[in-house]
């Protein structure tokens, strides 16, 4: 079953913000936003760009009252809908030549908090799926005064991928990074924090997304033509990343304090499948400074040399909202993109995976678009 979008043209809803306590989500105060623009991801972490307009001074004040820097959570909303939620990390005063002020706010998604924590007591799994690792470094988070922010998730959904980790607190380590490195090894996961509001009860929710090997959602299929709904499209074609040898380097081993300390290496791999096919050899690299294990730093190595062999593009579609009802709940759906131009002069007829969105409201006469990031399904 699929979707087809025709030309039916949607009217746009107007968007605000509501700025709330990120420990308890409690309201300070709704916002109305001049200029928006947001994105989320599949991978790495979303950010959203607001512009409050300061016309008078109770709006300034009101202003200055919810909003504190890192302290506070900030939900965009269209409409009635969840589009977007995060941290506000940075902000500043604008003002133009006829001294109209702004208050541009600056923001990253809920993970952009798992930057600012650190694991300070060590952490060990043995044979544990590397959904409950993840879960379990969460709660860690969470556990620990001050550190609840409110993330919530699935206390039971498994990968089947059991794991040995040790994260040893003389590291340091940053909860974001050691949940995107699990993520990345060979029969990894994809993770995401999104922004949800229950549609019995209206709350506002900060929800953990955990996907193996991807994330996929959605049930049908959305058809994007061009011509058509897709206004524009870049295409790249790139062999920058392409490699088919690849070495891996971890942790120094310090374990025989009189010899020289050296970082533990993969061993070298190189598909050999290509080179006989006529590739020429393209050797890739990669840096795990705080894996010490052989074995993992291993299989970090194959999901990098799997990546590699096979780069694919990540196509960017421009699609115009008024036709199209899209949202950032697309994230991880399957899109069927059709196209028929000069360079698709037979025509193209392909299903991708929606792993990346933008979203530019409309202002001053510019429509409200979409870009789609996509790779294949």
């Amino acid at each position: 079953m699929f979707e087809q979008i025709g030309a039916r043209h949607l009217t746009a809803p107007t968007y605000r913000i509501l700025l709330c306590d990120l420990r308890t989500d409690q309201v300070r105060d709704a916002l109305p936003v001049s200029d928006v623009s947001l994105d989320d991801y599949l991978g790495k972490i979303g950010t959203a760009t607001v512009t409050i307009p300061l016309p008078n001074q109770q709006l300034a004040a009101r202003a200055r009252a919810a909003l504190d820097m890192g302290r506070t959570a900030m939900w965009i909303e269209r409409g009635a809908d969840i589009w977007w939620g995060g941290i506000p990390w940075t902000a500043n005063i604008t003002s133009d030549s006829r001294g109209n002020l702004g208050l541009k706010v600056q923001a990253g998604g809920w993970a952009s908090y798992l930057d600012h924590r650190a694991v300070f007591h060590t952490q060990q799994a043995t044979a544990v799926d590397q959904f409950d690792i993840v879960r379990g470094l969460i709660a860690y988070s969470a556990n620990l005064s001050g550190g609840d922010v409110g993330i919530e998730y699935d206390a039971v959904q498994t990968s089947g991928v059991r794991r040995d980790r040790t994260y040893r607190r003389y590291d340091q380590p940053r909860i974001r990074e050691l949940i995107d490195q699990l993520g990345s090894v060979e029969n990894g996961f994809e993770w995401r924090i999104g922004s949800v509001r229950d549609p019995v009860t209206g709350r506002r929710i900060k929800r953990l997304q955990l996907g193996s090997p991807v994330i996929r959602t959605g049930l049908s299929e959305i058809v994007l033509d061009h011509p058509g709904p897709i206004l524009s499209y870049d295409w790249p074609l790139d062999a920058t990343v392409r490699a088919n040898s690849w070495q891996s380097r971890g942790a120094s081993d310090n374990r025989n304090q009189t010899a020289e300390s050296l970082p533990i290496m993969t061993e070298l791999l190189v598909d050999e499948a290509q080179l006989a096919a006529g590739w020429p050899r393209l050797d890739g690299t990669s840096d795990y400074t705080t894996v010490t294990d052989r074995s993992t730093l291993t299989a970090h190595a194959r999901a990098d040399l799997a990546a590699a062999t096979a780069a694919r593009p990540i196509p960017e579609l421009t699609i115009a909202l008024d036709r199209v009802p899209l949202s950032p709940a697309l994230l991880g759906a399957t899109v069927r993109v059709r196209i028929r131009d000069l360079w698709w002069a037979e025509g193209l007829d392909a299903r991708y995976r929606v792993v990346g969105l933008a979203i530019s409201p409309p202002l001053r006469g510019r429509p409200e678009t979409a870009r789609l990031y996509l790779e294949a399904a």
